[in-house]
């Protein structure tokens, strides 16, 4: 069996494991959501062949996402020691959702460039992933922004500033930083996961 389809029954058990016993069973979905759209795209681009590389870092991010929605971002348990990275009192643990928004998109993106071979040249595909990165980082702030708006108080957990004014920006920088990680520190290795790939650099 294929890792993807191993992968995506153990997404299906951590979702159902993270929906029962969830602090607020509205949030849960609004935090979810990706997780269900992800796997709809997998399903419906299915054509498509990750490196188990990146189908892996997919599953993180999913299990990272279904953690936070069984708490809310804002009560995860276990994460006050980034409060002496960060400051403050307030939960961090929206800020590893934020990283790994960047980090798990830049790899994404970063494989169907050079298997669709839209790009020539390191520089260009540094500077457009991380543009991709920075994209759906801000749209994703607006996602928020529009759900707390018409939700009211019902969406503020999903909203998660925590009374931090810096919220949206922060969160942004955090994907940007995931991005620059994966890209930095993992293309050589991501390379060689593309073994299927002609034109890889």
């Amino acid at each position: 069996m294929k890792i993807k389809y191993i992968l995506l029954i153990l997404t299906l058990i951590a979702t159902i494991v993270s929906y029962i016993g969830a602090a607020e069973p509205f949030t849960w979905w609004l935090e979810a959501l990706p997780v269900f759209v992800g796997i709809l795209a997998l399903v419906i681009f299915r054509k498509f062949e990750f490196s188990n590389f990146v189908y892996i870092v997919i599953f993180i991010h999913f299990l990272i996402l279904l953690l936070g929605a069984h708490y809310t971002y804002a009560k995860v348990p276990g994460f006050d020691w980034m409060n002496g990275i960060f400051g403050g009192e307030r939960n961090n643990y929206d800020k590893i959702g934020h990283f790994i928004q960047g980090f798990s998109p830049a790899l994404i993106a970063r494989e169907i460039l050079v298997h669709k071979k839209v790009i020539n040249g390191k520089g260009w595909l540094f500077f457009i992933v991380i543009s991709i990165v920075l994209a759906i980082s801000a749209f994703y702030e607006l996602i928020e922004w529009w759900v707390s708006l018409f939700s009211g108080e019902a969406g503020d957990s999903f909203l998660g500033t925590q009374g931090y004014i810096w919220d949206t920006q922060t969160d942004i920088f955090m994907a940007l930083i995931g991005g620059l990680v994966a890209l930095i520190f993992f293309s050589k290795y991501h390379d060689k996961t593309m073994k299927n790939f002609s034109n890889v650099f």
